[in-house]
């Protein structure tokens, strides 16, 4: 069979760790010049498939794709595009084909979250539906943890950690300033539907630190919590409360909830930190201060957990392998083989079974009383956050490195989205 060339995007909320992802899979891709011909990079996610905005990854260097590694944030650009149905817009579809046709792509790596598996298996079903061959291998990432099968998702293990040592940080501080100022700190976190970063907030337990969580999963329960925050002022002069952007009121509506949607279709959130801070304010009159982790979270790579960026690298690069070995429609897979000692290995999930799936906390992860983590949600978290894989420090800053980018001469007509 000859050569072809590979197509490889990013999308969805990057991550600190996506670009070791896209490391592993150029890495591997320039390892089999006899099938790979050449990586070409979306720019910005599928709309550069669309548009015909492709990256040619051959003009960057070895020392350059190395250096991915280290670097957060999406290095080709993200976006957040859905595809529709074939029967909803087939005109998509067939303008992936024409692109792949006049750029000689054989194969297909999207790396991404649940809306991007979702589109991966809809590019798969391209041979059967369309009549073209192309093998689409779906390369996880997420903070969100949510993806089906897999153990953990790459992007998680990072996130966690900045999470946990944040408000550790922050709770030395607050302890430190409790007895004439603040009482309350609260710091709120990503996680729409599933409550896995907040439940790395709880991770400080066990250093002492008075915490309450608030999960998605959860109903909240302005009562029980108001409770709880006194209570825990009550024995430690102090507390700190992580709560996720999606937990909701027993009515289903978002504590974070801003009317306006998103380029998904989901409720826009943001706001519940100081919701809560200001519902313990109002009901016990406890000083308080907020934050909203937000992009900072998803960005750290000088704090990246070393287990998170191996585990980013290996499916980056396990994707170009099953495409090699012939797969379709598959997504690698992050399987724990022990947790104590942890091991792990990359295995493989059917997208059919990942697209559209999400993983939630399960309940024997959250204490009896909602608000905090069991031992066996901890012993599922530390290993995920274990080891530091710093980048190389210049003049006091991280050293990341940007690529050149270089565009893909056109062949196409425009496309409008």
């Amino acid at each position: 069979m000859p050569a072809k060339n590979a197509f490889y995007a990013q999308s969805g909320g990057v991550t600190a760790v996506i670009n070791a992802s896209a490391c592993g899979v150029i890495e591997a891709a320039r390892q089999h010049p006899d099938k790979i011909t050449n990586v070409y990079a979306g720019r910005n996610g599928i709309i550069g498939a669309l548009t015909e905005d492709l990256i040619d990854t051959s003009q960057e260097s070895d020392d350059a794709i190395a250096a991915l590694r280290y670097t957060p944030s999406g290095a080709f650009g993200s976006c957040r595009y859905k595809l529709k149905s074939l029967e909803a817009n087939k005109r998509e579809y067939e303008r992936l084909i024409e692109l792949f046709k006049a750029h000689d792509i054989g194969y297909f790596f999207y790396n991404g979250g649940g809306d991007s598996a979702d589109t991966c298996y809809k590019v798969s079903q391209l041979s059967e539906t369309m009549g073209y061959p192309v093998q689409a291998i779906h390369v996880p990432k997420t903070v969100d943890n949510d993806l089906p099968i897999t153990d953990n998702c790459p992007g998680f293990g990072s996130v966690a950690k900045y999470i946990a040592t944040s408000a550790l940080e922050a709770s030395f501080d607050v302890r430190s300033m409790a007895k004439t100022s603040t009482k309350v700190f609260v710091l709120e976190v990503m996680g729409r539907h599933a409550g896995w970063i907040a439940a790395a907030g709880g991770l400080i337990e066990d250093h002492g630190m008075p915490v309450l969580v608030l999960f998605p999963e959860i109903e909240f329960d302005q009562e029980r919590f108001l409770t709880k925050v006194k209570a825990m002022v009550d024995e430690h002069d102090f507390c700190t409360i992580v709560v996720s952007e999606g937990a909701k009121y027993p009515d289903g509506r978002f504590l974070a909830e801003q009317g306006t949607l998103d380029a998904f279709g989901h409720a826009q959130l943001g706001g519940a930190a100081p919701v809560v801070a200001n519902l313990v304010k109002e009901a016990l009159g406890y000083k308080f201060h907020w934050a909203v982790a937000d992009y900072l979270q998803r960005a750290a790579r000088h704090l990246a957990s070393k287990t998170d960026v191996e585990q980013a690298y290996a499916t980056g690069r396990a994707a170009v392998e099953l495409a090699l070995a012939g797969e379709n429609a598959i997504m690698p897979t992050i399987d724990r083989v022990s947790a104590d000692p942890y091991q792990w290995q990359v295995g493989k999930a059917p997208l059919s079974e990942v697209a559209n799936v999400e993983k939630f906390m399960p309940r024997e992860f959250i204490t009896e009383d909602g608000f905090g983590i069991t031992d066996a949600c901890k012993l599922y978290l530390l290993p995920l956050i274990q080891g530091e894989d710093y980048p190389a420090f210049e003049n006091g800053l991280p050293r990341f490195v940007t690529l050149k980018n270089a565009p893909v001469a056109k062949k196409l007509d425009v496309f409008e989205l």
